[in-house]
């Protein structure tokens, strides 16, 4: 697989701005911070703005690579797969996240999809907020995250989405995909405004690439550099 990072522990911010100005101060301001691995766009500014002009934004200041979280693509029927990469892929993104809760002929699907388009599949089973899964009132069953992070390892999946407001989970996680994959990768949410800590996350798959997706503990700072800068310190510690 192509690889996708110059770090192998890093923070990813998550650009949930709302406006295009604030997207280029964020990136502006970060992307020459030690330890900034990438950037995740979500759908709510990539369907105002257009995910071409985003990537186009983001390349006129770095060559990091920018991965797109649909939130949560890879719930529609398998034939959307194809359609799905393909834009994703002319808009110039290296990566995107599928959360395939829509069962195994979709995931299956979305993964060959995405890696026919040259992109790199990161998937997701479990979230990071509460009542999700069926034993918490939620409506996921248990036992589907396994599943699909198993389904998603077979067809060559490296890089895993998971909790990192969740430590124990996401070490029982990595136990379980590293039966099945030689090098997982985790890519982990929930960290910083969600409860998360970059400490306990990557203590968790310590040794295994990791990178911490922070959001708003970032771009609602008032020092938008520090917070960047203090998150990093704290991930590259596990080099």
């Amino acid at each position: 697989m192509t690889k996708l990072f110059h770090l192998t522990q890093g923070v990813i911010p998550a650009c949930d701005v709302t406006t295009i100005e604030e997207f280029q101060t964020l990136i502006e301001r970060t992307c020459s911070i030690e330890g900034i691995a990438g950037y995740k766009v979500g759908c709510t500014l990539a369907l105002r703005y257009g995910l071409p002009k985003l990537t186009e934004i983001a390349a006129e200041q770095t060559d990091l690579p920018v991965i797109y979280d649909h939130q949560k693509a890879g719930t529609d029927i398998p034939a959307m797969g194809d359609k799905f990469a393909e834009v994703c892929a002319k808009a110039g993104v290296k990566a995107v996240i599928i959360f395939p809760m829509a069962g195994p002929a979709t995931e299956k699907a979305f993964i060959e999809a995405i890696f026919k388009n040259g992109l790199v599949p990161w998937v997701g089973g479990e979230m990071t907020h509460e009542k999700y899964l069926h034993r918490e009132g939620g409506f996921i069953d248990a036992d589907a995250p396994k599943e699909i992070y198993k389904i998603a390892a077979e067809c060559g999946v490296e890089y895993f989405v998971a909790p990192g407001s969740k430590p124990g989970i996401v070490a029982e996680y990595n136990r379980f995909l590293s039966k099945i994959v030689n090098e997982p990768k985790f890519c982990m949410p929930g960290i910083g405004s969600q409860g998360g800590a970059i400490s306990k996350a990557f203590e968790a798959v310590k040794g295994k690439e990791a990178y911490a997706i922070i959001g708003s503990a970032i771009y609602k700072s008032r020092d938008i550099e520090g917070a960047a800068r203090r998150f990093c310190k704290e991930a590259m510690a596990f080099l």
